[in-house]
């Protein structure tokens, strides 16, 4: 028969699970610790370096307001901020010309996917921009759209996407038609709309590659939708960016697409009746890019810790929201992915609606519009045949 316990043995037992509780805590709040100095003498670190590099340059695209409003210059007095800014066809060249030529000038580029991905990601010409986010309000997952950060490179490492647009598609003069006739992407190819579509020719840049990237990769649209717009409707084609919204307003043509809701919008402030047609009840979705809110590290920068230090004030909840704000000033404001942030200031056909079904069009495997061109090449030729007779 075993001895009996003695009662300091009972209440040493006893007393196990709560020291083992103690020091677990003890052990978990050390590691805690030991991450939050971590972070916080590395963030101090690298603003120290900045300021020693003393600026940062940054090439940016549609979304200059919120630099040019001198917000990182009051946060960070230390650090000039250099911003070039242009259209993204022109500034892409811009900087592989420069860098061609040993000028290692732009330390990063905030832009639309096309030049990040086709041109600087295809040149490997980008650092990872995952390894410099350090703010935890920047690399906590949960504060972004989908729980996630979201990358268009395969790698989710060199382009960071910090905007999440409704995209749309058609425009309307508001004296033609009702725009609630329109519940599917379907009703564009109606026979009763032929030869009444203004289109903007998307075969070079500009607004309506989203479009088609959802067209073609839909499985309720698919290349058989593109076939049928272009072989079927009639269009008038072109490649001015404001002539089909102007034509438009003069009731010349009823319907317009591909071109940006923001011009339409501004447009209509300016008095010509137009306005842009509410795809967020569509039954196939919406798709939903980027508009120039991608953000990129270019390697051999001449300033990385000032650029490191920029990044992670951009991507700042207090940044994005002035992003939001400033853009009021002279655009549609565009809708951030930081989901902790107000959106009063987004302009409503770009803002996000719970409960709508988005497609993400900013997917490196469908940035390849070649077999979109094809398909496009080849309906207009086939309607091009129908006109001459042959």
């Amino acid at each position: 028969m075993k001895p009996k316990k003695t009662t300091a043995e009972v209440q040493a037992i006893c007393c196990l699970p709560r020291i083992f509780s103690l020091a677990l805590f003890l052990v978990l709040a050390a590691s805690h610790g030991e991450i939050a100095a971590g972070w916080q003498e590395e963030w101090q670190a690298t603003v120290q370096a900045a300021k020693r590099e003393g600026q940062v340059t940054v090439y940016i695209s549609g979304y200059g307001a919120t630099l040019d409003a001198g917000h990182f210059q009051k946060d960070f007095p230390e650090i000039k901020l250099v911003a070039v800014t242009g259209q993204s066809g022109q500034l892409g060249p811009r900087i592989l010309a420069e860098r061609r030529a040993g000028k290692y000038l732009a330390d990063i580029s905030s832009a639309g996917a096309n030049p990040h991905y086709q041109l600087f990601y295809a040149s490997k010409i980008l650092e990872p921009i995952s390894s410099a986010l350090i703010l935890p309000e920047v690399t906590d997952q949960s504060k972004w759209w989908g729980g996630k950060h979201w990358y268009i490179d395969p790698e989710g490492q060199y382009i960071f996407v910090y905007v999440g647009n409704m995209t749309g598609t058609g425009a309307y003069a508001v004296n033609a038609l009702n725009p609630a006739e329109f519940k599917s992407y379907w009703d564009f190819v109606n026979p009763k709309w032929k030869g009444k579509i203004v289109a903007r020719d998307i075969r070079i840049a500009g607004p309506g590659g989203d479009n088609m990237r959802f067209f073609y990769h839909h499985p309720g649209l698919g290349p058989k939708f593109i076939h049928r717009l272009f072989s079927e409707m009639d269009l008038t084609l072109t490649r001015d960016f404001r002539q089909g919204i102007d034509w438009l307003g003069q009731g010349k043509f009823p319907l317009a697409i591909f071109f940006s809701n923001s011009d339409v919008k501004m447009a209509g402030r300016q008095g010509l009746p137009v306005d842009v047609i509410d795809n967020s009840s569509f039954k196939e979705g919406v798709p939903m890019g980027v508009g120039f809110g991608t953000l990129s590290l270019f390697k051999n920068a001449p300033h990385p810790n000032a650029a490191k230090v920029f990044i992670n004030w951009y991507l700042s909840r207090k940044a994005q929201i002035a992003l939001q704000k400033d853009m009021t000033k002279i655009a549609d404001a565009p809708d951030s992915l930081r989901i902790d942030i107000p959106k009063d200031d987004v302009a409503p056909d770009n803002r996000r609606i719970e409960g709508v079904n988005y497609m993400t069009v900013f997917r490196s495997e469908w940035t390849d519009m070649t077999p979109i061109y094809a398909v496009v090449n080849e309906a207009l030729a086939e309607a091009e045949k129908k006109k001459s007779g042959k």
